[in-house]
């Protein structure tokens, strides 16, 4: 055998070697994987995504992926000829595109559902409403109505539990009911760090479409692989983090001093992005972790 060839099939085998330690620690532990970005919207994109969380799924972990859908839910309501509202960067969503929204999400939700079944492992697609897993109640932007927009109040992860238990992939779409049973869009980001929180997850990977949380948004350069908790609430206070990082980077700090053992910010964008910071010592994204933990296993 030629020494190139040789060389290519020794690197696999490091690499699978590489994966070992973390295989063993997260077998039969849950990740959540909150879905969403243009991960959602490149076909093949979406195809690497679902090939990375079936994997995790065969490898012996337990995932449950939360998607979103707000770019496909933007087009379904310029098609019905309405104009998409925002309020403080929020959707307002009334009565009517709450029902679109609704119908937007269960199609996405189902063609997760396919993609996952094609490669050979049962998926579940639920919404928050199924077991009476989302409990919320009308969310305002500064003190502004913002319509059907669900704050999460309550989870009751049984419904998880039970399909887990009997090997299925959980795929969730974001939405809840209120009191009076009415149905409410819920932020998709705040849906995973709901259900990691209540389901103690062992890591919410979050894929969006940056790199992961930089010390100067406008250098790459600054790529912060490891954050722990105390140094992202010292970011924040600095000034240093802004836009739509903000909420994401509080939902972390929020998961992690709530049970979750990592969060994980990745480039959903980046061909295997969960399977490179999951598997590998050198992770592609930024970690954010307890004060106490650290993300690798240094040699």
């Amino acid at each position: 055998m030629e020494e190139k060839n040789m060389n290519e099939l020794l690197k696999k085998a490091e690499v699978l070697i590489e994966a070992l330690p973390y295989i063993q620690r997260f077998n039969r532990k849950i990740i959540v994987v909150k879905y969403g970005g243009s991960a959602m919207v490149d076909e093949e994109l979406k195809q690497h995504v679902i090939q990375d969380v079936t994997l995790l799924k065969l490898v012996g972990f337990k995932p449950i992926i939360v998607h979103g859908g707000g770019k496909e839910i933007s087009r379904w309501v310029e098609k019905a000829g309405m104009e998409p509202e925002f309020v403080n960067g929020l959707r307002k969503t009334d009565e009517a595109t709450m029902e679109i929204a609704e119908m937007v999400l269960n199609k996405v939700n189902k063609s997760l559902v396919k993609l996952v079944q094609e490669l050979g492992v049962n998926a579940v697609g639920i919404s928050g409403k199924d077991g009476g897993m989302l409990k919320v109640e009308k969310k305002y932007s500064n003190g502004q109505d913002i319509g059907y927009v669900g704050e999460i109040t309550q989870v009751n992860p049984q419904i998880l539990y039970d399909l887990l238990e009997k090997d299925f992939l959980p795929i969730v779409c974001p939405i809840g009911m209120d009191e009076n049973y009415d149905s409410y869009n819920i932020n998709a980001d705040d849906a995973a760090c709901a259900i990691a929180r209540a389901v103690h997850a062992e890591k919410l990977a979050f894929l969006t479409d940056i790199e992961g949380v930089y010390k100067d948004p406008k250098d790459p350069s600054t790529l912060i692989s490891e954050l722990p908790i105390s140094e992202a609430k010292k970011l924040i206070e600095d000034g240093y983090i802004g836009g739509g990082m903000l909420p994401k980077l509080n939902n972390c700090i929020d998961a992690i001093e709530n049970g979750v053992s990592r969060v994980h910010i990745l480039d959903g964008r980046i061909a295997h992005c969960l399977l490179l910071e999951i598997f590998t010592n050198k992770g592609i994204g930024t970690a954010i972790l307890g004060d106490k933990e650290t993300k690798y296993y240094h040699e």
